[in-house]
């Protein structure tokens, strides 16, 4: 019969070398902080694109062209597109679908660095606080790499849809490619999620 293990001393100091590696987690922190500012780039970004769609919608021709340079294909693999002079329903829905791909990142950016701090730097402690994110409370490795792949699928979801809006001015092979890649993150995120689930089975 196996004697039983003795308790855990809490109070007993670590050794200088497993303090180190725990405290390396800190060095993480300059991450979080560079996403923040980050952050502020694509704020800074929606504002801009925001006042150029409202200037446009006025008949501001100069705002239109800068409009036109953001959202129609000039790239590779794509026909060149005339420069509107006023604004069309398809421009209009082009800017918008651009607009919420920036939400989109910056949504992700948060759930990266709310998640990701909470998770492995340390804890921010706020259980009681009126606007804890809900998905905060059970968050930890696993819910969190879920979560990123839907939120990559939905930004790539709207870069797909931008595209199709503009099918006509695109050739096959680029088509095809994208559609490829947005498949390729849907199978990702769904065996991500097959795997955490028969994970959560096997410890229960």
């Amino acid at each position: 019969m196996s004697k039983p293990s003795a308790p855990l001393d809490l109070t007993r100091p670590m050794r200088p070398l497993p303090r180190l590696i725990f405290m390396s987690r800190w060095l993480q922190l300059p991450l979080y902080l560079g996403l923040i500012l980050a952050q502020c780039v694509y704020v800074f970004h929606f504002w801009v694109e925001l006042v150029h769609l409202i200037e446009a919608a006025f008949g501001n021709t100069e705002a239109v062209a800068l409009i036109a340079q953001t959202v129609l294909p000039t790239g590779p693999g794509q026909v060149a597109m005339a420069v509107p002079t006023k604004l069309s329903e398809t421009t209009i829905m082009l800017v918008v679908l651009g607009l919420i791909d920036v939400v989109m990142i910056s949504n992700l950016l948060i759930m990266v660095i709310v998640g990701g701090y909470e998770t492995f730097v340390s804890r921010m402690h706020l259980e009681q606080h009126p606007d804890q994110p809900e998905w905060l409370s059970h968050v930890n490795a696993s819910v969190l790499k879920v979560k990123l792949a839907t939120a990559i699928i939905g930004i790539s979801s709207i870069h797909l849809l931008k595209t199709f809006i503009n099918a006509a001015h695109y050739d096959v092979k680029t088509l095809v490619a994208q559609t490829g890649i947005h498949t390729v993150f849907l199978i990702s995120a769904m065996a991500i999620a097959m795997c955490d689930r028969l994970l959560a089975v096997e410890k229960h």
